[in-house]
């Protein structure tokens, strides 16, 4: 009948959700370090990969994400909040988030239903400490490292049990080639693939792992100037299908090395 709406209608009508309920589902799970951690010292037991693995870089800067509605409505928010919505509803400007991605959203392609969540690392400025290593000139960029796609009937579910789905995997995350392809379509930048290796050739030894990660990316692919330090924060590890994740953060094997040489 006309002038009727479907609760799936309503479900992504972002003006009538429950503004906590969305910005539960749509948050980036944590990815686990290749080397398991304990109060900040890697141990010797490593995430398990199988099949092919792709290296990317690790960006350092702050976790944001485009959630965009079938209608083309959206919501920009960082890893913890909400920040602005189209028409500039939700206006929080942290972290230069919004206006570093709000043109951007305009464009983002739409999906058929449901929600569809697009993550970014925002770096440079003085985002974060390591700033000075991409720009010298306090410049922004930002890069897609993920695109996952949410249940609109997610958001009805108790605040509990929103968070339980998401840190159990609920959110339906496209593979690498999807990635790609999603990517070019929308005209955005990836993290920088550093390249792909069977799983049973990555290092399992703690020194193993430093000297990897050094080898295989010894500066940063995502410099935004000339004056930018370029010492990388680390490589993010995945399975072509996305089944597997985790990160490797050169940091964190000095810490621990400098750790096992003091003992």
């Amino acid at each position: 009948m006309p002038g009727r709406h479907s609760k799936e209608d309503f479900l992504t009508d972002l003006d009538a959700l429950d503004l906590a309920a969305l910005n539960s589902a749509t948050k980036y799970p944590p990815i686990p370090t290749y080397h398991e951690i304990d109060r900040g010292i890697l141990l010797d037991k490593v995430q398990a990969f199988s099949g092919d693995v792709v290296l990317t870089e690790k960006v350092d800067g702050t976790n944001a994400r485009i959630v965009v509605f079938p209608d083309g409505d959206y919501a920009i928010g960082s890893r913890e909040d909400l920040l602005h919505a189209k028409g500039d509803r939700i206006v929080n400007p942290v972290h230069g988030i919004v206006p570093a991605l709000c043109s951007l959203a305009d464009r983002l392609a739409a999906p058929a239903a449901g929600l569809r969540v697009y993550f970014f690392e925002v770096y440079g400025d003085k985002i974060t400490k390591a700033s000075e290593q991409y720009t010298g000139s306090r410049q922004v960029g930002f890069r897609l490292f993920d695109v996952a796609a949410v249940d609109s009937s997610v958001l009805e579910l108790p605040a509990h049990a929103i968070s339980s789905w998401r840190e159990h995997g609920g959110q339906q995350f496209l593979n690498e080639n999807e990635l790609a392809l999603m990517a070019a379509d929308n005209g955005v930048e990836l993290t920088p693939r550093v390249g792909t290796v069977a799983a049973d050739q990555l290092p399992t030894g703690l020194a193993a792992m430093q000297e990897f990660l050094a080898t295989r990316l010894p500066g940063t692919r995502v410099a935004l100037d000339d004056g930018a330090g370029g010492r990388p924060e680390g490589i993010v590890l995945r399975s072509t299908d996305r089944s597997v994740i985790a990160k490797a953060r050169a940091e964190d094997y000095a810490r621990t090395m400098r750790r096992l040489a003091g003992r």
